[in-house]
């Protein structure tokens, strides 16, 4: 039998098994001694009828005329004669016996006291110098039976008491465990990213030690990640002044010089700087994206920033490369709009860089809050599409892009708790790209927003 993995249950199939041996246990020791009392009491009984008898049978054998003659009184009424006995003369001839009385079960006398034979118990007693005795017995299947009735009695509530008494036992076991069940249950209920302490305030002492290792780990942890989102912000942030005057010195540098190689060299460079100047930005925006705070107390108009956005990056691109479709009716969310303007951006970059030359990039946000972003072009594999939103991944080693911003996203995504959905092909089309995201939204303040339904 395997051992159940559940503390409750151990706890209450060990205390269950620990009751039912005791009662066990101590219905066993207790029959034992009311065997032993009920020896004493049988063997008393037995000793009270020879005393009480003897007299009646000896003035009745003395009053009689015939000598030697055998009398067996007759029964009263019919019932179970558990005692019979046989009186006898000094040569064992029987004077009187009871009505039940066989006289095999009686051996020769041999003195007066107890007697054990193989079915019964004896008593023996004697009067008028020996010369009329008197024998009780009794059979020893009686106490048997009646220690089996008494056994059966302290055995038979173990039917009804113990399965009451593992159900109590189960129920308290539960009800003191209730503590240990809601820690679990705010430890699976945590997002990967939930680095808050856990609430230690009701745990048993045993349990106590575990949660404040526990916490102390959360907050070793808490402080590598801050550590470690504080260092890209802050090296991100840092670069900016010398990459830009980095790039400024390329520039004069090309302005200036009449050597084409140089020139050549000089753009190189200045390409190299720009594209560590994105990087650095999108390392400022990860972090933001991890670490930053992304709900914020009031609501406001996704679609305002949507377009805002749309229109920056299609000032950029050729005309009707970037085809915005927005609801009619305001859709208000508590989302950071900077989270969502760097949600949306890095979303609309990656289809630009990615999707088919001169096709057009559809962003789509509906009245439920619901973003998506696709462009035509070749199809993604499934493997590689499932690690686009890991860090410095790229769909295609000829790609430009700093393999972050399907990662910036993802990592926005889940913290408002509704995970990146990639699809290639886009639905509807055998090929193509689509990237959706459902924004939190207010849906009160939509419907308010919205006005009443037209009639």
């Amino acid at each position: 039998m395997r051992r159940p993995k559940s503390l409750e249950a151990r706890l209450a199939l060990s205390v269950g098994l620990v009751l039912t041996v005791l009662w066990l246990l101590a219905a066993t020791i207790t029959a034992v001694f009311v065997r032993s009392e009920l020896d004493q009491v049988f063997d008393s009984a037995l000793r009270e009828t020879a005393e009480r008898i003897l007299p009646l049978a000896v003035t009745d054998i003395v009053g009689r005329e015939d000598e030697g003659v055998t009398q067996r009184l007759a029964a009263i009424r019919e019932h179970d004669e558990f005692f019979t006995y046989v009186v006898r003369d000094a040569e064992g001839r029987v004077l009187l016996q009871s009505h039940a009385a066989e006289l095999a079960v009686f051996p020769p006398w041999d003195g007066p006291g107890f007697r054990q034979t193989a079915t019964h118990r004896l008593y023996g007693d004697a009067a008028l110098q020996g010369t009329i005795r008197i024998t009780v017995a009794e059979p020893l299947a009686h106490r048997a039976a009646v220690a089996r009735e008494i056994q059966m009695g302290l055995g038979l509530p173990l039917l009804v008491v113990l399965p009451v008494a593992l159900a109590a036992i189960v129920l308290a076991v539960r009800r003191s465990l209730g503590s240990l069940r809601r820690f679990r249950a705010g430890l699976e209920a945590r997002s990967a990213r939930d680095l808050a302490p856990v609430p230690t305030g009701d745990l048993p002492a045993e349990i106590g030690p575990v949660a404040a290792t526990l916490n102390g780990l959360l907050a070793r942890l808490r402080e590598a990640f801050e550590a470690e989102r504080s260092f890209a912000a802050n090296a991100a942030h840092e670069l900016r002044t010398p990459l830009a005057g980095a790039i400024a010195q390329a520039q004069r540098l090309r302005s200036e010089t009449q050597d084409p190689a140089a020139e050549a060299r000089a753009a190189e460079i200045e390409a190299t700087l720009k594209r560590l100047t994105r990087l650095s930005e999108r390392l400022l925006q990860l972090a933001r994206a991890e670490g930053g705070r992304l709900r914020m107390d009031r609501s406001a108009d996704l679609r305002a920033v949507a377009r805002i956005v749309v229109g920056d990056i299609a000032r950029t691109v050729a005309p009707g490369r970037m085809a915005l479709a927005l609801p009619e009716t305001p859709v208000m969310s508590d989302l950071d709009p900077d989270a969502f303007g760097i949600l949306c951006r890095n979303l609309l970059e990656n289809a630009l860089r990615h999707g088919a030359e001169g096709a057009p990039v559809e962003v789509t946000l509906s009245s439920a809050g619901v973003l998506i972003v696709a462009n035509d072009g070749p199809v993604v594999p499934r493997d590689a599409l499932d690690r686009l939103t890991g860090r410095f991944e790229r769909a295609g080693a000829n790609t430009g892009g700093s393999g972050l911003g399907l990662a910036i996203v993802a990592a926005i995504a889940n913290r408002i708790g509704s995970p990146l959905l990639l699809q290639s092909p886009r639905p509807g089309s055998p090929s193509g790209f689509q990237a959706t995201v459902r924004l939190p939204t207010d849906a009160a303040g939509n419907a308010a927003q919205a006005g009443p339904p037209a009639s």
